[in-house]
Parts: C-alpha cells; sequence; structure tokens
C-alpha cells in the first residue's frame, strides 16, 4: 500500500496526467428519475466517481491524501453560468477531506461539480 502511495504521490508530483478509473455505476442501480433528456442534459455519466477524481486531482493540493465521500447518485441540474445564462448537466454531490499547503486537514467538506458530456463544467463550494 505504501508502495502504491509513493509512486501515485511521485506521478503527481512530476506532473504527469492522472488518471483514474472507477466502476462505472451499472445501468440498472440508476433511479429513472435521475435521467434527464440527453438533448438537454447530456449523456448520463455512468462513470462520474473517475470524472470528479480524475478533477479533483489537478484541483487539490495533495490529491493522494484526499479521502472522499460520494452522495446520491447525480440527478439532472441547472447552475448560474456567466452573464446570466444557465449550465446544464448532472449535479453530483460529495464531501472531501484533503490537505492543505500546511499539511494540516481541512476536514470533510460538501461540494458538488456540475458534469456535461465527461467533463465537469462548473465546481460548487470549491476555493481556488
Amino acid at each position: 500500500m505504501k508502495k502504491a502511495a509513493f509512486i501515485l504521490l511521485a506521478l503527481v508530483t512530476l506532473g504527469a496526467p492522472l488518471l483514474i478509473a472507477v466502476e462505472p455505476t451499472p445501468a440498472e442501480s440508476i433511479p429513472p428519475e435521475n435521467v434527464g433528456d440527453p438533448a438537454v442534459y447530456g449523456e448520463y455519466p455512468k462513470n462520474y466517481k473517475s470524472v470528479v477524481l480524475n478533477w479533483l486531482a489537478d484541483k487539490l493540493i495533495d490529491f493522494a491524501s484526499s479521502q472522499v465521500v460520494w452522495g446520491d447518485p447525480p440527478k439532472p441540474s441547472e447552475l448560474p453560468g456567466k452573464d446570466g445564462k444557465r449550465l446544464v448537466g448532472y449535479l453530483v454531490e460529495f464531501k472531501v477531506n484533503s490537505r492543505n499547503q500546511f499539511g494540516a486537514y481541512t476536514g470533510m467538506q460538501k461540494h458538488g461539480a456540475l458534469i456535461r458530456d465527461g467533463k465537469v463544467i462548473k465546481a460548487t463550494g470549491f476555493i481556488f
């Protein structure tokens, strides 16, 4: 386990792109009310955990030490964008505990990520 963490830390430190694979959500476990019109919201992100974790790897100071707790499956949502426009996609809610620039854990903090077409297009609750 320590060897895997060291390799992960080395890759992140060296700036290597980090791709994290997480098993996609089986189609039969997705509640029907969580799937919106693909023409409006895009395709349902079955691999939402991988999408969010890969995005977090680029945003967190010490991603290797982070702990993520997932909320409910993604739901079709709208969030305000720039210039009064609305952003539509699937909102994933989760909690993150990670280390800050001083090496101290921040404690579990609630966040959200709006996913469309396999990418995080907006995040809530983050200060970068």
